[in-house]
């Protein structure tokens, strides 16, 4: 059985099989994921480290 994960910004939910190319980070102690779309979208702010409250 595959778990489900969900992107923290949208709410897009896939099989952690196919979520590869998803962005993942830590913030604030917790692990989140960012579907493609949003990962491409706030790339900047990802990389600037700013946490996604900021987005």
């Amino acid at each position: 059985m595959s778990e489900t994960v969900t992107c923290a910004f949208c709410g897009t939910q896939a099989p952690q099989a196919e979520t590869l190319t998803w962005t993942t980070a830590v913030e604030r102690g917790r692990r989140v994921s960012y579907c493609d779309s949003c990962s491409r979208t706030h790339l900047r702010a990802m990389e600037g480290k700013l946490d996604s409250e900021w987005w």
